[in-house]
This record gives structure tokens, C-alpha cells and sequence, in this order.
């Protein structure tokens, strides 16, 4: 049975336990053993840590992005559309979309354990950076919803990457990245297109092209699979890797002109 099957079948305290299954438990209703701090005795195999590590970062995903959200002290309806595009891009069925909007408004409350959430996830995902960066994108696009990022915001998602070891250089490209699009202008093409690679205009053609083919690379549907990103967020690596290479497209052209 996959991750999700024992999820709506509420038989996940076999997969994941902890702060990550308290906060499915809440979620969902189910009694899941809080005792539990990862992954059942009797299944250690390949398949069960997959699952394991699927179920964590889809519930943290969510869970953290509600409270990302919440962050500046309201939720707006540019959040709340944010959250949904992301549950759309997913595909998500009803009962999976009914999960993630559970999962958001437990990271909402004020008695959600950030701290604990976050050192489980991190044990879960291990040195993934891939999963790492995923997550944080996921993130980004949450705190830049409202066309802005609070500062409580900023210092909520430095905190995250703290905890999990991503960098904060590589956080403010992704906040970069993520305001593309906000700005319709034209003119800022090209701007968007470097913001999406997370480079400067002044880098190298070579920089560019590095930069493209390792963002390919940590963005491929299959890796992030194999490494554990939960197949319902597939899409979302896909989308990105077409953006990674509009984004290239645009520079390469603009330095053959």
C-alpha cells in the first residue's frame, strides 16, 4: 500500500510518528502513536522508508506553509490562492486536497510545533538537498503570495533553513525566483529570467549555463522521486524545470544578440 493509501486508511503511525504524525493525527482525527519516531520496527525495508519520507514531506509541506502564512498574524486570500494553485499544480484528488487544507490550517495555530516539526523532518529527509530545496521553493512561493514578504516572514523561513542546513544564499534566490511574475512589465524579462537561475546579470555565459544544468539536474521528476518527494508533487518539479529552461533560453538568446 502506498504512503497515501495508508494515510485516508489512517493506519499512518506505521509509517511516521512524532511531532509529524501528532500533527496527522489532528488533522485527520486518527489516534496515530505519538511514541512513534519514525519508522515502524517491522518495516525497514527500501519501500517503507520511501513512504515514510513521502508522508513527512507532505505533511510538513503544508503544515509549515499555513504557518508561513500566518506568520505576519492574518492569513490573506492571496495566500489562501497560493496554497490552492499548489494543491491544483499537484492534481491532488479530493481526499488528498481535503488533507492539505487540514494539514494548512493545523500550521496555522498558535500551538503548532515549529521547532519539533522541522528537527523531524530534517532527520526524515536527511542530506537530500533536492528535497531540501524543494521544500523551501514550496515555501517561498507561500511568503511571496500577498506581492510582499513580511518581515516575520523572512525571519520565519531564515529559521527554517537553519534548522534544515540550507543556506541562506540560496534562500534569497529562491524568494527572487519566486517574486518572478508579480512584475508584468516587459522590460523585466530578462531581470526574471537571471532571478529564476538565481545568478546575477553579470555572471558568465558559463555561469549561466553551469547554474542551468545543476537547477536540471536537482529538479528532475525522477531524482526527487527516488529520493523521496512524494509522486502527487511530480508536476511541480516539472513545471520548474520548464521555467529553469525558459530561463536559460531567454539569457542565451539575449547574449547571442
Amino acid at each position: 500500500m502506498s504512503w497515501w493509501g495508508k494515510l485516508i486508511g489512517g493506519t499512518c503511525g506505521f509509517i511516521i510518528g512524532g511531532p509529524l504524525g501528532g500533527v496527522l493525527g489532528a488533522a485527520f482525527g486518527h489516534n496515530f502513536d505519538q511514541g512513534l519516531q519514525s519508522l515502524s520496527d517491522g518495516d525497514r525495508s527500501f519501500q517503507g522508508r520511501q513512504q515514510r519520507i513521502q508522508t513527512a514531506f507532505f505533511t510538513a509541506t503544508f503544515s509549515l506553509m499555513g504557518h508561513v502564512c500566518k506568520a505576519d498574524g492574518k492569513v490573506t486570500r492571496d495566500e489562501i490562492n497560493v496554497a490552492n494553485q499548489v494543491m491544483a499544480h499537484m492534481e491532488l484528488d479530493p481526499a488528498q486536497k481535503r488533507a492539505a487544507i487540514a494539514l494548512f490550517n493545523e500550521g496555522k495555530k498558535a500551538t503548532f510545533p515549529l521547532d519539533d516539526i522541522l528537527i523531524q523532518l530534517r532527520n526524515e529527509i536527511g542530506h537530500r538537498l533536492t528535497l531540501k530545496r524543494m521544500f523551501m521553493e514550496i515555501q517561498c512561493l507561500a511568503a511571496v503570495a500577498d506581492k510582499t514578504i513580511h518581515p516575520y516572514e523572512k525571519n520565519l523561513l531564515l529559521y527554517v533553513c537553519k534548522v534544515l542546513g540550507f543556506s541562506q544564499h540560496e534562500l534569497e534566490n529562491l524568494l527572487l525566483s519566486a517574486n518572478v511574475g508579480v512584475h508584468q512589465d516587459p522590460e523585466r524579462a530578462i531581470e526574471d529570467a537571471y532571478a529564476v537561475l538565481g545568478i546575477p546579470r553579470t555572471a558568465s555565459f558559463q555561469e549561466a549555463k553551469k547554474t542551468y544544468r545543476r537547477l536540471m539536474n536537482q529538479h528532475h521528476p525522477d531524482k526527487l522521486v527516488s529520493k523521496g518527494l512524494p509522486e502527487e508533487m511530480v508536476k511541480l518539479a516539472t513545471d520548474q524545470t520548464q521555467e529553469i529552461r525558459k530561463a536559460y533560453e531567454l539569457i542565451k538568446k539575449q547574449r547571442a544578440a
